[in-house]
Parts: C-alpha cells; structure tokens; sequence
C-alpha cells in the first residue's frame, strides 16, 4: 500500500470517527433536551428572578451576617405571600368572572343595556355594531341560539384559559422556590455563568458578555415586567374591590399593556366612568374609588424612576414580540419569560457586532 492510500485510510478513519463523535453527542444533547424540556421556561424564569434579586440577596445577608441561604429563603418566602397570593385572587376572580357568564348566557340571565342612539352615526361600522346590540337587548336569546356553537367554544377556550394561568402561578412558586436556591449559591453561579460565556466567546469577551446578559436581565425584569406586574396588580385589587365587573380579565388587560409600554388608564378611565354611569355607588365612594384608580393607572410614572433610572437598552417592539410570542407558546409564565429572552438576545447580537466594528464587545 503507497502513502497516499495510507493516508486517505486514516483521514476516513478519522473522519469517521469524528462523526460518530459528533453523533453521539446529538443524541445525547437530545436525550437530555427531551428530559429537560418540561422544566425549560420554569427554569428560565427562576434564573430570570435569581438573577434579578441577587443583589437584594446579597444586600440582606450582609445584614445577617454573611447568612446566604437565609436571605434567599425569606425573599423567596416574602416574594411568594407578595406577589403569589394576590394574583391568585385576581385569577379567581377571573375565573369566577368567565363562570357566570357563562352560567347566564345558558340560562337566559344576561342583561344588555339599550345601545346608545349616537352609536349608530359612528363611521364604517356605527350601524351594524348598534343593530347588533340592539337585536342582543331586544331579543337576546335569539341572538344566543343563532351564535350557540361559537359561545360554546370562546366558553370552553375561557375556561381551559383560567385553568391554565392557574397551572402557571403554581410554576410560577416552583420557580421562586428554585429561584431561591440559586440565590443561596449565587456565587458560584456567577463563577459558572462566566466560565460558559469565556468557553463560547473567550475570556475577554465572555466577561463583556457576562456583564451585559445581568444588565439586561435586571433592566427588562425590573424596568419592564416588574412595573406592569406591580401595577397589574394595584389596579387589579382595586377594580377587585371596587367591584367593577371583570376585575381578572382587566387586570390582564393592564399586564399585556404595561408590558407594552402603554398606559393603563386606557382600562381605568373607563372603570371610572363604569362606577359613576352605574348608578350603584354613593358619591363618596365612587369619588374615593376614582381617584385611587386614578392613581393605579398612573403608578408606572412613580415606579420607573424607582426601579430602572433610564430605561432599557432593547426597543420596545424587541420586548413586546417576545412577550406576546412567549405567551403564545408557554401560557402566562412565557410572556414573562419571552420578553426577557427576546431582550437579552437581542443585546448580546448588538454586543457581539458592535464588538466585532471596533474590537471589542460593549452595549450600546
């Protein structure tokens, strides 16, 4: 056998090996995806909050003497009855909201009010929306016959709905559970997060990368999705309390808009007018009411400056596709997830071509 035959023997041998290698590595990274991928956004989200609180964390042990794993079992606690307990009463409300609803438009007892006469002259569709209401207050169960197969289904899709956000604030628990964990051995978290990024992009640039993935973790977590949280569930617990109708489903209302970067008054101007149009309420209490859900819907103006400062980096279209893509492939827990992934990502591309341009990796 000549050289060259020798020598293409052992470049197939080699070859072959290498993809056998290469192989075996995919499916064992498959293998353990499929494993994985049940607890993927739960996991997620808790290195989102683990990240996010870590400073508070560490801010807390040194009051307690260095105490770690302290600290993060009473922020993870604290953060549970704070922010765990009230959404589970907005979404009972919620549920409760889509039960009687349902409950009275199968047993007649719905009541619609008459359209107002000012409706019809609204352009393009003024006069089939007021000849719509009008055929729903003068005849309702008619108008629910004709519709029956569709109210059943938007009945049926509501309900799996409410079940599924219900699901979602039980990983939600899970996840500031594990949250906590990771906290309590944030240290060597840090050491591994930056170990990963020098393995991918080098030393160098793995520092840059590890700096500016923390910064835009806590920027959208604090700034975007901590805000329109806080604020969903102010003005939630206040239309909850007031007693405006469909206090869940408002709320979620408030959450995707404050997401958005949208104002929530577009929901409590018209709760407002809701509490002095209905005739149910006192002067007093529909004044007391007003202006605390006055206040709600202004309550981002206050908690921006508090929680972020500047703002963040990422466009808001950036964040507002991750949250609504998030959402659309893993419930509730998704749109939190999504917008920080879809953020993050999106800093680390900047930061990689910026780099790239001149020399070295930096956020904008």
């Amino acid at each position: 056998m000549n050289s060259d035959d020798e020598l293409d023997r052992r470049i197939s041998e080699r070859l072959l090996d290498v993809l056998i290698h290469a192989g075996l590595i995919l499916a064992l990274v498959w293998l353990c995806y499929q494993v994985f991928s049940p607890f993927l956004v739960l996991m997620v989200w808790a290195v989102i909050l683990a990240v996010t609180l870590y400073p508070l964390c560490r801010a807390l042990a040194r009051r307690l003497g260095g105490r770690q794993g302290w600290a993060a079992t009473l922020i993870t606690l604290f953060g549970i009855a704070l922010i765990v307990t009230p959404t589970a009463v907005l979404v009972g409300s919620m549920g409760d909201s889509v039960h009687q609803l349902v409950h009275d438009v199968q047993h007649d007892m719905l009541q619609i009010p008459p359209p107002p006469e000012r409706g019809a002259a609204w352009p393009l569709v003024g006069e089939r929306i007021h000849a719509f209401w009008s055929k729903a207050y003068t005849d309702l169960p008619a108008l629910i016959k004709s519709l029956q197969p569709k109210i059943g289904e938007l009945a049926k899709t509501a309900l799996a709905m409410v079940a599924a956000i219900g699901g979602d604030i039980l990983k939600f628990v899970v996840a500031f559970i594990v949250a906590g964990i990771l906290m309590a051995f944030g240290e060597g978290g840090a050491r591994a997060s930056r170990a990963i990024f020098g393995r991918i992009a080098g030393a160098e640039r793995g520092v840059a990368f590890t700096t500016l993935s923390t910064a835009t973790i806590r920027a959208v977590a604090q700034g975007v999705i901590g805000i329109a949280f806080i604020q969903t569930l102010v003005v939630g617990l206040c239309l909850l309390f007031a007693g405006v109708p469909l206090a869940g489903v408002l709320a979620g209302v408030v959450l995707v808009l404050g997401i958005a970067q949208v104002p929530a008054l577009i929901v409590t101007l018209p709760a407002i007018a809701y509490l002095w149009m209905s005739g149910g309420y006192g002067t007093v209490e529909a004044a007391l009411w007003s202006v605390l859900l006055f206040f709600a819907g202004m309550a981002d103006n206050v908690l921006k400056p508090l929680l972020l400062g500047r703002g963040v980096d990422a466009p808001m279209p950036v964040i507002l596709l991750g949250a609504l893509g998030g959402m659309a492939t893993a419930g509730i827990l998704g749109l939190f997830v999504g917008s920080t992934l879809l953020a993050l990502g999106y800093q680390i591309f900047m930061g990689w071509v910026q780099g790239n341009a001149a020399g070295e990796p930096h956020a904008e």
